[in-house]
């Protein structure tokens, strides 16, 4: 053989030994994204949020009592907020100055941590009960389902009931804001926990599924209402709560007991937040890495994303929804949202949809709440059927 030929011969080797090991390094690579991913999005220890901001202590702005933190991605955001740390809670407005790294807002209720705490901002605007946040009498009451009790709070009111469900990562707590104008339309309010809640027993696997078994819980809850007298429903969801509402939607068989839902920031496509979110991390081929992500969550949970695309999927059951969402939400893209309103004509849906311009996510109330306490009071208090 020449030597030309024989070059030929070595190098047609190398590439047979060198493509297969190629390919087995991209496939071993993605594996181990999509695991590391898959965690972050499913595993509930991954969503308990910290305290990422630093407070650089009291100060005053033209006389205004203030706040000044450490200039970060949130500490500007529009409305009004909860600043929570280890042990303490004030609560903050809009923001007076923005300037050399430093952020200082109105001081609206408690006094600001000393400089250097490590503070949280959070849209739930108070910590504790209905009873210590907003003076509203309630009971504590447990929910049987199929992993065992669950706790809600129940605040007392006519027979139709809004079952309220808070978010990822979140607590009842984020349902609070949405107490007062329930009640004064004199609906009765039951704030529920669903598996893998703190008091709430963990899921079979130990896993977020995203909507995709939580929904059972808040059947429960419908049926406990039944139980103790409600005749019509309202489900109330915020963020991941918004996808539990609309799974209970399409695969509970109580779907047509449901009069109204009321979504803010609800997550009605998974593919497009999961794209959403790798932008923000500034990842490449998002397209490539959120289809990863996808294929191996469904893997460990058996989770079905397809039938989270609300447009894709929709319920056969369409009560009349009102949906809200903020224009600046870097979590649950408003673009999604948006898209299900323009299609709702078409899928025989009757939604109200009100997009609060500056708001983050699950902040519309935040930015502008007696706006939005004004949409939920048209929405639901048009209805006499629900609210005599």
């Amino acid at each position: 053989m020449s030597t030309q030929g024989v070059r030929r011969h070595r190098a047609l080797r190398i590439t047979l030994v060198t493509v297969p090991i190629v390919l087995v390094v991209a496939v071993l690579a993605l594996a181990g994204i999509g695991w590391f991913y898959s965690g972050q999005l499913l595993d509930p220890a991954q969503a308990r949020p910290g305290y990422p901001d630093v407070s650089l202590g009291p100060t005053s702005v033209n006389g205004v009592s203030s706040v000044a933190l450490q200039k970060a991605s949130d500490t500007t955001d529009a409305g009004q907020w909860a600043l929570l740390w280890d042990g303490g809670y004030a609560q903050v407005g809009e923001v007076l100055s923005d300037r050399d790294n430093k952020v200082e807002r109105r001081l609206l209720k408690g006094q600001a941590p000393p400089a250097g705490t490590h503070v949280r901002l959070n849209p739930q605007m108070w910590p504790g009960d209905p009873k210590s946040a907003l003076g509203q009498d309630f009971s504590t009451v447990d929910v049987p389902t199929e992993l065992g009790p669950m706790p809600a709070w129940l605040v007392p009111g006519n027979d139709t009931w809004v079952i309220a469900v808070h978010g990822r990562g979140g607590t009842r707590e984020e349902t609070l804001r949405a107490i007062p104008p329930l009640h004064k339309l004199g609906l009765t309010v039951l704030s529920v926990t669903y598996r893998n809640d703190a008091g709430a027993p963990p899921s079979p696997d130990g896993f977020f599924h995203l909507g995709d078994s939580e929904w059972r819980d808040v059947e429960s809850a419908m049926k406990y209402g039944s139980a103790h007298g409600a005749k019509r429903f309202v489900l109330y969801g915020w963020s991941m709560g918004g996808a539990i509402v609309e799974q209970l939607m399409t695969q509970s068989p109580l779907a047509g007991e449901v009069d109204s839902v009321v979504l803010d920031a609800p997550a009605v496509s998974w593919g497009k937040t999961l794209v959403l979110q790798a932008q923000d991390r500034g990842l490449p081929l998002t397209g490539l890495l959120t289809w990863d992500a996808e294929l191996v969550s469904g893997w460990r949970s058996g989770i079905d994303f397809g039938r989270m695309e609300l447009i894709d999927s929709p319920p056969a059951h369409k009560p009349p929804t009102l949906l809200f969402h903020g224009s600046l939400d870097t979590t649950v893209p408003v673009q999604a949202s948006r898209d299900l309103a323009a299609a709702a004509g078409g899928l025989g849906w009757p939604i109200t949809y009100v997009e609060v311009p500056k708001a983050e996510h699950t902040a519309a109330w935040n930015v502008d709440p007696d706006g939005y306490e004004r949409h939920l009071r048209d929405f639901l208090g048009g209805r006499p059927d629900l609210t005599r």
